[in-house]
């Protein structure tokens, strides 16, 4: 059933990463519990849930582990009434797909998302945003998978259960569940603007973006509601600007850069490895920190 020695590198988003010891791709969740059986059997406590990969940092000695890949992927229309749509998406399903899947239906909700990579299970994870929007905003329901159960056990939670966050989840601290599936509420509009909005984002994105290179996005998070502007609004502190103001653009380290272009994005430039870009992020976070006594909080996941 599990694969063995599967570079991680094929996996991430970021072409960084070492063998897993243990490698399966889940289609649904009778392969998971199946996988969870024969997991316990080798007595191995290390396990490591993926999604699209992008916002993971392997490690360049890999994962000592089983890494399970989720890979449902299926996305079915519930309803239909005058304001609202409901669709059922499971946890594999791209992000992109969906995105296009709602406008081409004159859907509003995930215009946000526009451009970005990952899966569905990932976003809900770390409540991903942009633009003013979060995955949270079309959450009805979530089912996951407890793992730590034997036999493992579906759990079901409306939104207020999720515990959502600024780019977290109850996910994020239950490292024992998998996300299955989510019931998802969009709005109808007009499919006119909806695709306006998105090729603006996806513009934005490709302008201010180094999407030439590998990357995980945004290393930091950012902090919202964090300083005040000239006319008495309340705006978020972006990290790309402190790392910009610390001096960092452009630095680099073995194969890994602080992008010049997007100071909060690490970029693979020339084959880097991990070492790379987590001398980088400590860099960053001391540098950030002596000059304005702010700490940075990684947004990806370094493992």
């Amino acid at each position: 059933m599990f694969e063995e020695k599967i570079s991680l590198s094929k996996y991430s988003s970021f072409k960084i990463g070492g063998p897993a010891r243990y490698f399966l791709e889940a289609k649904n969740v009778e392969e998971i519990v199946m996988a969870m059986n024969k997991w316990r059997r080798l007595l191995m406590p290390k396990i490591l849930i993926l999604g699209g990969g992008t916002n993971i940092l392997f490690s360049d000695e890999g994962f000592n582990g089983l890494v399970i890949k989720i890979q449902n992927s299926k996305i079915k229309i519930q309803n239909d009434n005058s304001k609202f749509k409901i669709i059922k998406a499971e946890a594999g399903a791209p992000l992109s797909k969906l995105v296009e899947m709602t406008a081409d239906i004159g859907l509003s909700g995930l215009e946000w998302a526009a451009g970005l990579p990952g899966t569905l299970g990932g976003a809900i994870c770390g409540n991903a945003g942009a633009f003013g929007g979060e995955i949270k905003n079309v959450v009805k329901e979530i089912i996951s998978l407890d793992i730590s159960k034997s036999p493992p056990q579906l759990i079901k939670r409306g939104n207020k259960e999720c515990d959502f966050d600024y780019r977290s989840s109850v996910f994020n601290n239950k490292k024992s569940e998998i996300v299955i599936e989510a019931i998802l509420i969009f709005k109808k509009g007009e499919k006119k603007f909806i695709r306006e909005i998105i090729e603006k984002n996806i513009n934005y994105r490709q302008e201010r973006h180094p999407l030439e290179y590998p990357s995980l996005g945004s290393t930091f998070k950012n902090f919202p509601a964090a300083q005040i502007n000239q006319s008495g609004e309340v705006q978020p502190l972006k990290a790309a600007h402190l790392i910009s103001e610390a001096g960092l653009k452009g630095v680099s380290c073995g194969g890994a850069m602080i992008s010049p272009k997007h100071p909060n994005f690490i970029v693979n430039v020339l084959n880097a490895s991990a070492s790379d870009v987590k001398n980088l992020i400590e860099l960053s976070k001391n540098k950030v920190y002596n000059q304005f006594k702010i700490k940075l909080e990684e947004e990806i996941c370094v493992i």
